[in-house]
């Protein structure tokens, strides 16, 4: 059994190792470095995110992916994920293939609603409108997609006619996924472009979303589509110790999650919830052998192509976050594969 593995992050702004907060600036240029590590250390893909408020840095990923495309020779270079509700799809489109040509080829757009909302007042879009958006949008970027003469009609926008969408990639198509945070009606939508799934799982066990991944396996066999790539995505952190891994991460995924959760209705997270999701649920915190079992295990629940550890939550300090992008890359993976093996 075969899987690629990946890395993604948001951007958070980081804390100094004296604990001084960064720049957003900073943070950026910073994660410029952890993916030229992710790459040397035989890393399959890094992926960076997209938010519009003060914790994060990136607000625009394809340009920080562009800038890590002229200092990387192999990673694949995504998003996680392009919030196209509040984007334009060809715009979209344009970027990302521009990427592709700056990587000479290793470009890849992960496609979402995004967890957070925040970026549709910010551009002047109207809340209401949230299922219709997605489902027009991602109707258009799948004719964009095509790379072709462009005709389409919705109601966001005024339609399109032979419309020639530049620059063309070199393969022809630009990698896609649509991410899907635990929706059958998304499941359906992916399965029925015949475009790759990625599964966000950011809490409780993994393998409550195997009936998502045999949903889309299903309805791709059904409609004589090929097989296409699942992935997963969720958090963790990697250091020399089961017990330093807890102690680094949780007071900066406390931080994260608290200020989420206020936002949200949600009461302060405590040791007990932050330990029982590690040993239980879908945080991947540890050695490089605790957090390889448990990938492995994922991997063969759900049958997987592709996991992608999301290794920055909170605050966590840039050194911290190259030690756990070493330790993923030197130890983690090959134990992984070397696991999924003998099995």
């Amino acid at each position: 059994m075969t899987v690629e593995l990946g890395l993604d992050t948001f951007g958070d702004i980081t804390l100094t190792d004296d604990g001084t907060p960064q720049t957003g600036a900073r943070v950026i240029r910073d994660l410029v470095e952890q993916a030229v590590l992710a790459d040397q250390v035989g890393i399959d893909s890094f992926g960076v995110g997209e938010h519009h408020r003060s914790d994060f840095a990136v607000s625009a990923p394809d340009v920080v992916l562009a800038g890590m495309a002229t200092r990387t020779e192999r990673i694949l270079l995504g998003s996680a994920v392009t919030v196209l509700s509040s984007d334009d799809p060809v715009r979209v489109f344009e970027r990302f293939s521009t990427v592709d040509a700056l990587s000479d080829g290793r470009a890849e757009v992960v496609l979402g609603r995004g967890s957070f909302t925040e970026s549709f007042p910010l551009f002047g879009f109207d809340l209401r409108d949230y299922e219709t958006l997605f489902a027009e949008k991602l109707d258009l970027f799948t004719r964009v997609l095509d790379e072709g003469p462009v005709s389409w009609e919705g109601t966001i926008r005024p339609p399109l006619v032979d419309q020639e969408v530049w620059p063309k990639t070199g393969s022809g198509r630009l990698s896609t996924w649509i991410a899907v945070g635990g929706s059958p009606q998304s499941v359906v939508r992916a399965a029925s472009y015949r475009i790759p799934l990625m599964l966000a799982i950011i809490g409780g066990p993994a393998q409550r979303f195997v009936p998502f991944a045999d949903l889309y396996r299903r309805l791709l066999e059904e409609s004589g589509a090929p097989r296409l790539p699942v992935a997963v995505h969720s958090p963790g952190h990697v250091a020399a110790t089961d017990e330093l891994a807890r102690e680094q991460l949780y007071p900066h995924f406390k931080v994260n999650r608290d200020r989420i959760g206020a936002e949200r209705g949600w009461g302060p997270v405590g040791l007990d919830e932050y330990h029982g999701e590690i040993t239980h649920g879908s945080l991947y915190v540890g050695s490089p052998e605790t957090v390889a079992q448990k990938i492995a295990a994922t991997v063969r629940a759900l049958k997987l192509d592709r996991f992608d550890l999301k290794y920055a939550n909170g605050p966590m300090p840039h050194s911290q976050l190259m030690s756990s992008i070493e330790l993923y890359g030197t130890q983690v993976l090959p134990r992984v594969r070397e696991l999924l093996a003998e099995a």
